[in-house]
C-alpha cells in the first residue's frame, strides 16, 4: 500500500513538473509599445509638435525614434480602432495613419472654423471626431471617413453663460469632450461654468441634442473626465476644488442619462492650500489604477479604483521632480510611470510599488519643450 502510493505521489510529481517546464520551451512574448507624447512650439525654436518614443516597458524608460512637423499639438488621441492618430494644431485638427513599427504618416488637414481646440477624442465607432474649444468655449463635430482622414464639419455649439466667479472663469471654456462607453451621450466639460453638458450623438448627421447637464460644485472647474473600463462610472476631476468626482451613470427605459455623484476624493492634503490646481486624469491600461497630477505641489497621485463599486481609493501621493506635471501615465506594466512637466520642459521617470505606496526615480529627465500629453500605443504582431 505505501509503494503504491508512493510511487503514484512521484509520478504525480514528475507529470507536475513536466507541465512547470513546459512553457519553457516556447519563447515568452512580450507586448511592445510606443508613445505618442505632444508639445507647443511656439517660442521654443522647435518645429517638432509631436515625438514618437520606442517604449522599454522592462526598465521603464522610452527612447525617441521619429518626430512629426506639426506646430503646437495640444493634445493627441488614438483612434479606438487604434489605426489612426489624431491631434490639434494651429489652424485645427490632422489626421496620421499609424505604421506597423509606430511611425506616423500624414493623412489630411482639418480646419475647426475657430479658435486653437485644447482636447480630441472620437466616438467608439471611429465615425466622428470632437473638438474641445477652450479659449472660445466651442465644441466641434467632424466626420471621419473609414480611411481615417477627417471630413467635413457635422456640429458647432458655442456654450453660452456667465460662471460665478470674475477672472478665469467666467465665461465658457470647454476642456474635455468624450464619450459615454455605450456611445450614446457626448460629455463636454465646461471649466468656466461649472458643469458637464450631455448631448445625445445623432449617428447618421453628427448633430446633438441637448440631454442633460451635470451641475458641478461652485468654482470646482471640471477639467477631465473618464469612464470606468464597462462604462458605468464617471470620473471628473475638478481642477480648482481639486477632487475627482466620481458618479454612476445609467440610462432609463426612455433614452433618458441619468448621473449620481457617488464620491468625491481630494487630490490635495492640505484642504486649505494655495494655488494648486488639479491638471492629469489617466487610467491605467488595465483599468486597475487612476492617475492624477497637480500644479504648484507638482505631485502625481494614484488610486485604485473598485471595478465594482466605482470608488476609488488613494495609494500614494509624491512630487514629480519637475515643474507643471500637464499629464502623467503608468507604464503598461503598472511599475513605472511617466510625468510630463510643461513648465521645467522635462519628462521625468519613476519605478513605482503599488504595495508599498512609493514612487522612485528612474533615471535622468527627458528634454522636451512644453510637453502636452502622452498615449502610449500597442505595436501589431
Amino acid at each position: 500500500m505505501t509503494e503504491t502510493i508512493t510511487n503514484e505521489v512521484v509520478a504525480d510529481a514528475a507529470s507536475v513538473e513536466s507541465t512547470n517546464k513546459a512553457p519553457e520551451k516556447e519563447a515568452v512574448k512580450e507586448d511592445k509599445y510606443v508613445a505618442y507624447v505632444s508639445s507647443y512650439t511656439n517660442g521654443t525654436g522647435d518645429k517638432f509638435g509631436i515625438r514618437v518614443y520606442d517604449v522599454d516597458i522592462k526598465n521603464g524608460r522610452m527612447t525617441e525614434k521619429s518626430k512629426i512637423k506639426i506646430t503646437n499639438s495640444s493634445y493627441v488621441t488614438e483612434s479606438k480602432n487604434k489605426k489612426h492618430l489624431y491631434s490639434i494644431t494651429d489652424f485645427g485638427v490632422e489626421a496620421y495613419d499609424i505604421g506597423k513599427d509606430g511611425s506616423l504618416s500624414l493623412i489630411n488637414e482639418a480646419s475647426i472654423n475657430g479658435m486653437r481646440g485644447c482636447y480630441l477624442s472620437t466616438d467608439y465607432e471611429d465615425k466622428f471626431l470632437f473638438c474641445a474649444g477652450y479659449h472660445d468655449g466651442k465644441i466641434t463635430v467632424l466626420r471621419l471617413n473609414e480611411d481615417g482622414s477627417i471630413g467635413e464639419i457635422t456640429e458647432e455649439i458655442y456654450q453660452k453663460g456667465l460662471g460665478s466667479a470674475a477672472g478665469r472663469n467666467h465665461r465658457p471654456h470647454v476642456q474635455c469632450v468624450r464619450m459615454t462607453k455605450d456611445n450614446k451621450f457626448l460629455c463636454a466639460c465646461d471649466l468656466g461654468m461649472d458643469r458637464i453638458n450631455v448631448y445625445k450623438l445623432n449617428h447618421v448627421t453628427g448633430r446633438l441634442e441637448n440631454a442633460d447637464v451635470i451641475h458641478c460644485d461652485q468654482e470646482s472647474a471640471p477639467r477631465h473626465i473618464k469612464f470606468s473600463e464597462n462604462g458605468e462610472f464617471i470620473y471628473v476631476l475638478t481642477e480648482q476644488k481639486n477632487s475627482i468626482d466620481v458618479y454612476h451613470y445609467k440610462v432609463d427605459d426612455h433614452d433618458i442619462p441619468d448621473f449620481e455623484r457617488i464620491q468625491s476624493m481630494s487630490t490635495i492634503d492640505d484642504p486649505d492650500a494655495q494655488g494648486i490646481a488639479s491638471s492629469a486624469l489617466m487610467f491605467s491600461l488595465d483599468y486597475n489604477y487612476l492617475v492624477s497630477s497637480n500644479l504648484g505641489e507638482n505631485f502625481v497621485d494614484i488610486y485604485r479604483a473598485d471595478k465594482r463599486t466605482g470608488k476609488l481609493k488613494k495609494i500614494l501621493g509624491l512630487p514629480i521632480s519637475g515643474e507643471y506635471p500637464k499629464d502623467a501615465a503608468l507604464f503598461p506594466d503598472n511599475k513605472h510611470l511617466v510625468s510630463l512637466n510643461h513648465e521645467s520642459n522635462t519628462m521625468t521617470f519613476f519605478n513605482v510599488n503599488m504595495a508599498q505606496g512609493t514612487i522612485v526615480m528612474n533615471g535622468p529627465e527627458v528634454v522636451v519643450d512644453q510637453p502636452n500629453c502622452i498615449v502610449f500605443h500597442k505595436l501589431e504582431d
